[in-house]
Protein backbone atom coordinates (compact mmCIF):
# COMPACT_ATOMS: atom_id res chain seq x y z
CA UNK A 1 0.00 0.00 0.00
CA UNK A 2 1.25 3.82 -1.18
CA UNK A 3 0.33 6.53 0.90
CA UNK A 4 -1.03 8.86 -1.84
CA UNK A 5 -1.88 11.41 0.45
CA UNK A 6 -1.09 12.50 4.36
CA UNK A 7 -2.76 15.36 4.92
CA UNK A 8 -5.94 17.01 5.67
CA UNK A 9 -8.04 18.57 3.30
CA UNK A 10 -6.87 21.86 2.87
CA UNK A 11 -3.36 19.87 2.23
CA UNK A 12 0.00 21.39 4.02
CA UNK A 13 0.97 23.50 3.33
CA UNK A 14 -1.95 25.82 4.36
CA UNK A 15 -2.84 28.44 2.17
CA UNK A 16 -1.52 31.64 3.50
CA UNK A 17 0.28 30.23 6.57
CA UNK A 18 3.71 30.47 7.76
CA UNK A 19 3.60 27.95 10.58
CA UNK A 20 6.81 26.15 11.28
CA UNK A 21 4.92 22.96 9.54
CA UNK A 22 3.79 25.16 6.60
CA UNK A 23 7.54 26.19 6.26
CA UNK A 24 9.01 23.11 6.71
CA UNK A 25 12.15 21.59 4.62
CA UNK A 26 11.22 18.17 5.91
CA UNK A 27 9.63 16.47 2.63
CA UNK A 28 7.60 14.55 4.78
CA UNK A 29 5.70 17.75 6.20
CA UNK A 30 4.49 18.39 2.90
CA UNK A 31 1.22 16.31 2.98
CA UNK A 32 -1.40 15.93 -0.25
CA UNK A 33 -5.20 15.20 0.81
CA UNK A 34 -5.28 11.68 2.35
CA UNK A 35 -5.48 8.80 -0.29
CA UNK A 36 -3.69 5.48 -0.67
CA UNK A 37 -3.30 2.92 -3.59
CA UNK A 38 -2.87 -0.81 -3.45
CA UNK A 39 -1.20 -3.08 -5.78
CA UNK A 40 -0.68 -6.84 -6.08
CA UNK A 41 -0.29 -8.97 -8.37
CA UNK A 42 -0.48 -6.43 -11.28
CA UNK A 43 -3.16 -4.75 -10.16
CA UNK A 44 -3.93 -1.78 -8.68
CA UNK A 45 -6.89 -0.08 -6.61
CA UNK A 46 -7.29 3.23 -4.98
CA UNK A 47 -8.99 3.96 -1.88
CA UNK A 48 -10.12 7.72 -2.51
CA UNK A 49 -9.65 10.41 -5.24
CA UNK A 50 -9.06 13.81 -4.00
CA UNK A 51 -8.28 16.84 -5.73
CA UNK A 52 -4.50 15.81 -5.77
CA UNK A 53 -4.93 12.38 -7.55
CA UNK A 54 -3.32 13.62 -10.45
CA UNK A 55 -0.07 14.92 -9.28
CA UNK A 56 -0.33 12.21 -6.60
CA UNK A 57 -0.93 9.08 -9.55
CA UNK A 58 2.12 11.20 -11.64
CA UNK A 59 4.10 10.84 -8.92
CA UNK A 60 3.72 7.15 -8.15
CA UNK A 61 3.55 6.21 -11.80
CA UNK A 62 -0.11 5.16 -11.49
CA UNK A 63 -1.68 4.22 -15.10
CA UNK A 64 -3.73 1.31 -14.93
CA UNK A 65 -6.55 0.90 -12.39
CA UNK A 66 -8.66 -1.98 -11.19
CA UNK A 67 -11.73 -0.19 -9.16
CA UNK A 68 -11.92 2.81 -6.65
CA UNK A 69 -13.80 2.19 -3.17
CA UNK A 70 -15.02 5.46 -1.59
CA UNK A 71 -14.41 6.22 2.04
CA UNK A 72 -17.45 9.22 1.96
CA UNK A 73 -18.52 12.41 -0.32
CA UNK A 74 -16.48 14.78 1.91
CA UNK A 75 -14.38 17.17 -1.40
CA UNK A 76 -10.84 16.23 -0.24
CA UNK A 77 -11.74 12.40 -0.83
CA UNK A 78 -13.84 12.85 -4.19
CA UNK A 79 -12.87 15.26 -6.47
CA UNK A 80 -9.94 13.87 -8.57
CA UNK A 81 -12.67 11.78 -9.98
CA UNK A 82 -12.49 13.49 -12.97
CA UNK A 83 -8.85 12.76 -13.18
CA UNK A 84 -9.52 9.10 -14.14
CA UNK A 85 -10.60 10.32 -17.57
CA UNK A 86 -7.96 9.66 -19.06
CA UNK A 87 -6.69 6.11 -17.28
CA UNK A 88 -10.37 5.41 -17.97
CA UNK A 89 -9.95 5.38 -21.44
CA UNK A 90 -7.55 2.64 -21.37
CA UNK A 91 -9.92 -0.80 -21.07
CA UNK A 92 -12.67 -1.69 -22.82
CA UNK A 93 -14.77 -2.13 -19.65
CA UNK A 94 -16.11 0.76 -17.51
CA UNK A 95 -14.12 1.30 -14.46
CA UNK A 96 -15.80 -0.18 -11.44
CA UNK A 97 -16.48 2.48 -8.43
CA UNK A 98 -17.28 1.69 -4.92
CA UNK A 99 -19.58 3.46 -2.31
CA UNK A 100 -22.10 3.11 0.08
CA UNK A 101 -25.58 4.61 -0.61
CA UNK A 102 -25.01 8.28 0.80
CA UNK A 103 -21.37 8.16 -1.22
CA UNK A 104 -22.81 7.12 -4.56
CA UNK A 105 -25.74 9.73 -4.64
CA UNK A 106 -23.73 12.45 -4.04
CA UNK A 107 -21.22 11.00 -6.55
CA UNK A 108 -23.46 10.54 -8.91
CA UNK A 109 -25.07 14.61 -8.00
CA UNK A 110 -21.36 16.48 -7.73
CA UNK A 111 -20.78 14.47 -10.99
CA UNK A 112 -23.79 14.39 -13.52
CA UNK A 113 -22.16 15.00 -15.90
CA UNK A 114 -20.71 12.09 -15.85
CA UNK A 115 -23.66 9.25 -14.66
CA UNK A 116 -26.40 11.00 -15.42
CA UNK A 117 -28.56 8.61 -17.78
CA UNK A 118 -29.05 11.26 -20.13
CA UNK A 119 -25.34 12.50 -20.38
CA UNK A 120 -23.58 13.60 -23.72
CA UNK A 121 -20.10 14.85 -22.54
CA UNK A 122 -18.33 13.07 -25.18
CA UNK A 123 -14.76 12.60 -22.37
CA UNK A 124 -16.81 12.08 -19.36
CA UNK A 125 -14.99 9.04 -17.53
CA UNK A 126 -15.40 5.93 -18.72
CA UNK A 127 -16.67 4.63 -14.85
CA UNK A 128 -19.28 2.76 -13.53
CA UNK A 129 -21.02 3.22 -9.82
CA UNK A 130 -21.52 0.39 -7.52
CA UNK A 131 -23.44 0.38 -4.15
CA UNK A 132 -21.63 -1.47 -1.14
CA UNK A 133 -23.76 -4.39 0.51
CA UNK A 134 -21.33 -6.48 2.49
CA UNK A 135 -17.59 -7.09 1.46
CA UNK A 136 -15.92 -6.26 -2.19
CA UNK A 137 -13.89 -8.19 -4.30
CA UNK A 138 -11.44 -7.16 -7.15
CA UNK A 139 -9.57 -9.21 -8.51
CA UNK A 140 -8.97 -11.94 -6.14
CA UNK A 141 -8.54 -9.29 -3.24
CA UNK A 142 -11.48 -8.73 -0.80
CA UNK A 143 -11.99 -5.52 1.04
CA UNK A 144 -14.09 -5.61 3.94
CA UNK A 145 -16.35 -1.95 4.58
CA UNK A 146 -15.82 -1.12 8.46
CA UNK A 147 -18.35 0.99 9.32
CA UNK A 148 -16.89 4.42 11.26
CA UNK A 149 -18.19 7.31 12.47
CA UNK A 150 -16.94 10.96 11.38
CA UNK A 151 -18.70 13.08 14.15
CA UNK A 152 -22.14 12.47 12.92
CA UNK A 153 -21.30 10.76 9.38
CA UNK A 154 -21.46 7.39 9.10
CA UNK A 155 -18.27 6.98 7.34
CA UNK A 156 -16.65 3.33 5.75
CA UNK A 157 -13.19 2.51 6.80
CA UNK A 158 -11.69 -0.72 4.58
CA UNK A 159 -9.74 -3.96 5.44
CA UNK A 160 -8.00 -6.02 2.92
CA UNK A 161 -5.69 -8.73 4.59
CA UNK A 162 -4.03 -8.00 7.67
CA UNK A 163 -4.08 -4.32 6.78
CA UNK A 164 -6.80 -1.86 7.84
CA UNK A 165 -7.39 2.01 6.35
CA UNK A 166 -9.24 4.11 8.90
CA UNK A 167 -9.45 7.80 7.75
CA UNK A 168 -11.60 10.38 8.82
CA UNK A 169 -12.91 9.08 11.76
CA UNK A 170 -13.38 9.91 15.21
CA UNK A 171 -15.02 6.84 16.72
CA UNK A 172 -15.13 3.54 15.93
CA UNK A 173 -18.62 1.65 16.80
CA UNK A 174 -18.44 -1.87 19.01
CA UNK A 175 -19.82 -3.24 16.35
CA UNK A 176 -16.90 -3.04 13.94
CA UNK A 177 -14.24 -3.73 16.18
CA UNK A 178 -14.89 -7.51 15.63
CA UNK A 179 -14.12 -7.28 11.91
CA UNK A 180 -10.73 -5.57 13.20
CA UNK A 181 -9.36 -8.36 15.36
CA UNK A 182 -5.94 -9.95 14.43
CA UNK A 183 -4.21 -7.14 12.31
CA UNK A 184 -0.62 -6.85 11.45
CA UNK A 185 -1.22 -2.93 10.40
CA UNK A 186 -3.18 -0.10 10.82
CA UNK A 187 -3.61 3.27 9.10
CA UNK A 188 -5.80 5.36 11.58
CA UNK A 189 -6.94 9.55 11.07
CA UNK A 190 -4.82 11.55 13.77
CA UNK A 191 -5.86 14.88 12.56
CA UNK A 192 -3.65 17.24 15.37
CA UNK A 193 -3.62 17.58 18.96
CA UNK A 194 -6.10 19.62 19.66
CA UNK A 195 -10.28 18.44 20.20
CA UNK A 196 -12.00 18.23 16.86
CA UNK A 197 -15.44 17.12 16.60
CA UNK A 198 -15.02 14.84 13.96
CA UNK A 199 -11.41 13.51 13.51
CA UNK A 200 -9.39 11.66 15.94
CA UNK A 201 -6.68 13.66 17.84
CA UNK A 202 -3.27 12.27 17.78
CA UNK A 203 -3.48 11.17 21.62
CA UNK A 204 -7.05 9.29 20.53
CA UNK A 205 -5.67 7.45 18.00
CA UNK A 206 -2.83 6.37 19.76
CA UNK A 207 -5.81 4.94 22.53
CA UNK A 208 -7.27 3.27 19.45
CA UNK A 209 -4.19 1.96 18.54
CA UNK A 210 -3.50 0.18 21.91
CA UNK A 211 -6.57 -1.24 21.89
CA UNK A 212 -6.63 -2.60 18.16
CA UNK A 213 -3.25 -3.71 19.18
CA UNK A 214 -1.89 -4.03 15.39
CA UNK A 215 1.67 -4.74 14.95
CA UNK A 216 2.43 -1.39 13.77
CA UNK A 217 -0.19 1.71 13.43
CA UNK A 218 0.55 4.51 10.85
CA UNK A 219 -1.39 7.81 11.15
CA UNK A 220 -2.34 9.93 8.45
CA UNK A 221 -5.15 12.95 7.76
CA UNK A 222 -2.37 15.33 9.89
CA UNK A 223 -3.16 18.97 9.91
CA UNK A 224 -0.08 21.26 10.15
CA UNK A 225 -0.41 21.02 14.26
CA UNK A 226 2.03 18.24 13.31
CA UNK A 227 5.51 18.40 12.47
CA UNK A 228 6.81 14.57 11.32
CA UNK A 229 10.20 14.79 13.14
CA UNK A 230 9.55 15.74 16.02
CA UNK A 231 6.22 14.08 16.84
CA UNK A 232 7.23 10.66 15.50
CA UNK A 233 10.08 10.83 18.05
CA UNK A 234 7.62 10.98 21.10
CA UNK A 235 5.77 7.93 19.80
CA UNK A 236 5.35 4.47 20.77
CA UNK A 237 7.77 2.01 19.34
CA UNK A 238 5.06 0.59 16.96
CA UNK A 239 3.60 3.55 16.22
CA UNK A 240 4.41 6.03 13.23
CA UNK A 241 3.45 8.54 11.21
CA UNK A 242 2.67 8.63 7.40
CA UNK A 243 3.99 10.30 4.78
CA UNK A 244 3.45 10.59 1.09
CA UNK A 245 4.98 8.34 -1.17
CA UNK A 246 5.38 5.78 1.85
CA UNK A 247 5.34 2.02 0.89
CA UNK A 248 3.71 -0.55 3.40
CA UNK A 249 3.87 -3.86 2.64
CA UNK A 250 0.98 -6.54 3.62
CA UNK A 251 0.16 -10.09 2.83
CA UNK A 252 -3.30 -10.65 0.94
Amino acid sequence: MTILGSGTSMGIPTLGCDCRVCVSSDPRDTRTRPSVSIRWDQHCVLIDTGPDFRQQALREGIRDIDAILYTHAHADHILGLDDLRPLSYRNKRKMPLYADEATATALERVFDYTFASDARYPNRARVEMHRINGAVEVCGLHFQPIPLLHGEMAVTGFRFGNIAYLTDMNDIPESSLPLLENLDIAVLDALRHTPHPSHSTLSESIEWANRLAPRVTYFTHMSHEILHAETETALPENMRLAYDGLQIPFEI
